[in-house]
């Protein structure tokens, strides 16, 4: 029944879906905060969660093409197709933390749009931050400023190591991840949290 409400709403307020879905993520950071004590329980609205924050995305940035993490890993390994440039959105200090190996750090908050324009054209661009809201957000602004093969990574780092996949320090592997902070870190699974944040 909420679901339904839920669509209702956003179709009645298809002009103005970000504000719905800014209250949405809102309530929804909030209801991240309960301690659930069934580890089960735990992994089933840790997975439920990821897949309704995953809509919620695609709903505030419906002209940004994503990429699923198994995606990109075959991508990355495809000598045939030519190599994306990965671009992690997040801070400095969640990069230093560990990243995608082949990932460069950009600022999210102002990139260097000169220095992208260089890629060439053809070449995917794959953006990516913890979850995939900060990079769907870059993803928008670099396809409005024309650029071409624009993908954000869903479910972002966080999706990428809960799948076991490999990432980096300083270009060696590593299993931890900066968790952003203490609510949206429950996307990651305890494993792999960095102490460091």
């Amino acid at each position: 029944m909420v679901d339904s409400k839920l669509e209702q709403t956003v179709l009645i307020d298809s002009g103005h879906p970000k504000n719905l879905v800014n209250i949405i993520l809102l309530i929804f950071t909030i209801k991240l905060t309960i301690i659930y004590k069934s580890e089960r329980v735990f992994l089933q609205v840790r997975s439920l969660t990821f897949n309704f924050l995953k809509l919620l995305i695609r709903l505030q940035f419906p002209n940004v093409e994503e990429i699923t993490s198994k995606e990109l890993a075959q991508l990355l390994l495809d000598s045939a197709k030519p190599r994306p440039l990965v671009l992690d959105a997040r801070s400095q200090t969640e990069y230093a933390v560990s990243h995608i190996e082949t990932a460069a750090h950009i600022n999210a908050l102002s990139p260097d749009l000169a220095e992208l324009s260089i890629v060439s054209k053809g070449r995917p661009i794959v953006v990516y931050c913890a979850v995939g809201y900060r990079s769907a957000k870059l993803a928008q602004q670099l396809d409005k400023a024309g650029m071409k093969c624009i993908y954000n990574l869903s479910g972002g780092i966080f999706e990428w190591a809960n799948e076991g996949r490999l990432i980096f320090r300083d270009e060696q592997p590593t299993q931890l991840v900066h968790p952003y902070n203490t609510i949206w870190g429950k996307l990651l699974k305890a494993s792999y949290h960095a102490q460091e944040h």
